[in-house]
C-alpha cells in the first residue's frame, strides 16, 4: 500500500485502542512522523506494524508499556536509527510545496485587498521588485522556520503525562508576533530600490491561482 493508504488504515485501526494505549501510541506516532527526513513509506509501514502488534497485545490484556516498555521515546529513537531517509526529490517537493502554497495565499489575499479597498479609496499599485523580493524571502524564511519551531514544540511535549498547552500556545503566539513585527518593519524601513511597476488586483489573483495549481500538481507527482 502507498503511504496515504497506510495512514488511512492507521486512523481506522487506532479506534480499537483503549484511551491509555491510544495516548501512548499517538505520541509515538507523532514523534516518528515529525522526523522530516525519514522515508514516509517506511515510517508508515513500521507504524502500522507496531499498531497491529499493540492491538493484538491489548486483546490479551496487555498495555502499551507492557509491550514496548516505559520509555517510548527511546524505543522510537531506536526505530528511527533503522529507518532509511526520504529521497531528496520528495524532500524538495515537500518544501517547494510549502513555499508555493504560502505565496499563492499571499498573492490571492493581496489581490482581494486591492479589489475591495479600491471601492473605498485609491490604492497605490506600485511595486518595487527588489524590495518585494527581499520581503518575500523574509516571509518564506520565517514561515519555514515557523514550521520547524512548531514541530519542535510538539515534539518536546510528547510522552509527557501533563502537557503545558497554555505555555506552548504562548510560545507560538510570541513567535508569530515577533515574526509579523519583523516583516512589517522590513516593509516600512527597507528603501524602494529600482524601478516600480503597477500590478492590478487581477494579476495577483491569476498568479496566486497559478501557484496554487502548481503546488497541487507537485503533490500528485510520484515520489
Amino acid at each position: 500500500m502507498e503511504a496515504k493508504q497506510l495512514i488511512e488504515l492507521n486512523n481506522h485501526r487506532r479506534t480499537e485502542l483503549t484511551p491509555k494505549n491510544e495516548k501512548y501510541y499517538t505520541d509515538f506516532m507523532l514523534y516518528i512522523r515529525l522526523q522530516f527526513f525519514l522515508s514516509e513509506q517506511q515510517s508508515e509501514e513500521i507504524l502500522l506494524e507496531i499498531l497491529e502488534h499493540l492491538i493484538e497485545g491489548q486483546q490479551e490484556g496487555k498495555t502499551a508499556p507492557d509491550i514496548f516498555g516505559d520509555d517510548p521515546r527511546a524505543f522510537a529513537d531506536e526505530l528511527i536509527e533503522q529507518l532509511p531517509n526520504e529521497n531528496k526529490k520528495s524532500i524538495v517537493q515537500f518544501f517547494l510545496g510549502i513555499a508555493l502554497n504560502l505565496f499563492s495565499y499571499l498573492l490571492i489575499i493581496r489581490g482581494g485587498i486591492i479589489l475591495i479597498g479600491s471601492y473605498f479609496k485609491e490604492i497605490d499599485l506600485a511595486v518595487y521588485p527588489v524590495k518585494a523580493s527581499m520581503i518575500s524571502l523574509l516571509i518564506l524564511a520565517f514561515s519555514l522556520f515557523g514550521v520547524w519551531f512548531i514541530f519542535k514544540i510538539i515534539n518536546h511535549s510528547l510522552f509527557k503525562e501533563k502537557k503545558s498547552m497554555v505555555k506552548d500556545s504562548i510560545k507560538v503566539g510570541l513567535f508569530g508576533s515577533v515574526g509579523m513585527g519583523l516583516i512589517i518593519a522590513a516593509g516600512y524601513f527597507l528603501p524602494n530600490i529600482g524601478p516600480a511597476i503597477d500590478i492590478s488586483w487581477y494579476v495577483y489573483l491569476i498568479l496566486g491561482g497559478l501557484l496554487g495549481v502548481v503546488s497541487w500538481g507537485l503533490k500528485k507527482l510520484p515520489k
